[in-house]
């Protein structure tokens, strides 16, 4: 009876023995990593996985927040490599991050110790320009490219002004976000006008700019009587004709004479007159017209309207302006074949010649450039001369029957 008792004691107890549950599976647990490589939007760090918790992982990664304890509702990078080293990016310059280590499988998610840091503070992007194209009278387009934001939002376009070294308290525009490269429009320019440009970009830590670039805008235009137009160019606070006076008639539409005959032109003590130089109508349309003083001193005006010969105190305001009489011719002429200059004020000086008044006799076409200004008396008046191997301009008073170059300047 005993030895039956036990057996049966036996068997039930293999019975609940079979039918006890496996252990139930948790959670994982991880341990996470120290961070390394923090820049102003990036770190690394990983984790260990010290325990599945009796399932499958489904997956692992870091999550990171502002506040403490981030989980993976905050932000968070996943990996399926058995190399438990991930990036953490889309982070904020010069802030305070928390982050764990995080493994997932059946059940639920372990976290991993937290550990924190702080991202580099952001530094100056950098930015280049973009050389500038279709520039017109009063627009122009530019642009640059941004090769790093500095690990911050930016801002971003290109500021101008008329003098160097432009910024972003002059005018500017403004063409979007991010690194690349954009384009900008300049607008409201001035013609004849030199702009110096230069690209910029704005985060927390300041305004970058890319090196200057000068624009230089089209020249306006005037047209005279006769229909024929000029160019024009701003020099300093004047605006000249940048190109010889060859109108035929007064402002009023009367005939201004062509005296073609040397003899007739120096005996002539009184009437306006004009010609061409070497009587070639030729050179009217490269280097316009000579003229006597007498079509200046004339009532009925020679330049357009709103425009006038200029006088000799405005022609040592343009000299002045361009550094002097010692280096402003330099800056006058247009440069060529044996000629010393630059034309970098734009005035485009061309060396026309001019008719003598003793002879009247032609001398000096591509030696010498002459200009009447409308100060003078009944005898001489005052004109300015610049010739093709000095950098000079020289002040000259011939006689009112010399046949000399006229520019117009603009009414203030």
């Amino acid at each position: 009876m005993n030895h039956r008792f036990i057996y049966i004691l036996l068997g039930i107890s293999i019975l609940f023995s079979s039918c006890k549950k496996k252990d139930e599976a948790i959670a994982p647990t991880v341990t996470t990593t120290d961070v390394t490589e923090i820049t102003q939007n990036t770190v690394k760090s990983g984790g260990t996985i010290t325990s599945n918790g009796g399932a499958e992982i489904k997956s692992y990664g870091v999550c990171w927040s502002t506040n403490h304890n981030p989980t993976i509702d905050d932000n968070k990078t996943s990996q399926y490599t058995d190399l438990f080293i991930v990036t953490a990016t889309g982070l904020t310059a010069n802030t305070t991050y928390y982050l764990r280590a995080y493994a997932t499988n059946s059940v639920g998610t372990g976290y991993g110790n937290e550990v924190s840091f702080t991202t580099l503070a952001a530094v100056l992007p950098v930015v280049k320009s973009v050389y500038p194209a279709s520039i017109t009278q009063t627009t122009a387009q530019c642009g640059g490219e941004v090769t790093s934001d500095g690990g911050a939002p930016i801002t971003r376009g290109v500021c101008w002004n008329t003098s160097e070294n432009p910024t972003t308290a002059n005018s500017k525009t403004t063409d979007g976000t991010g690194v690349g490269v954009f384009t900008s429009s300049l607008i409201g320019l001035t013609a004849s006008t030199t702009y110096y440009v230069r690209a910029y970009a704005t985060n927390i830590a300041g305004t970058a700019y890319s090196d200057v670039m000068m624009v230089r805008t089209m020249q306006g235009t005037v047209t005279d009587i006769d229909g024929n137009v000029y160019k024009t160019v701003i020099i300093g606070t004047q605006e000249w004709m940048a190109e010889n006076l060859k109108v035929t008639h007064y402002r009023n539409g009367d005939p201004i004479t062509n005296i073609t005959d040397n003899t007739q032109w120096i005996n002539n003590r009184t009437q306006g007159a004009w010609c061409s130089y070497n009587n070639d109508a030729a050179n009217k349309n490269i280097y316009g017209l000579l003229y006597n003083y007498y079509t200046i001193a004339d009532s009925r005006g020679i330049c357009p309207i709103g425009w006038h010969v200029p006088s000799d105190a405005e022609w040592n305001i343009l000299i002045s302006y361009l550094g002097g009489v010692n280096i402003a011719g330099y800056k006058m002429k247009k440069a060529g074949d044996r000629i010393d200059a630059d034309n970098s004020s734009g005035f485009t000086a061309l060396l026309g010649g001019a008719r003598d008044y003793d002879f009247g006799t032609f001398y000096a076409l591509k030696s010498l450039a002459q200009w009447w200004s409308s100060t003078g008396d009944q005898y001489n008046a005052w004109s300015r001369y610049i010739n093709s191997t000095e950098k000079s301009v020289h002040r000259d008073g011939p006689l009112n029957y010399a046949g000399i170059s006229i520019r117009c300047i603009k009414d203030n």
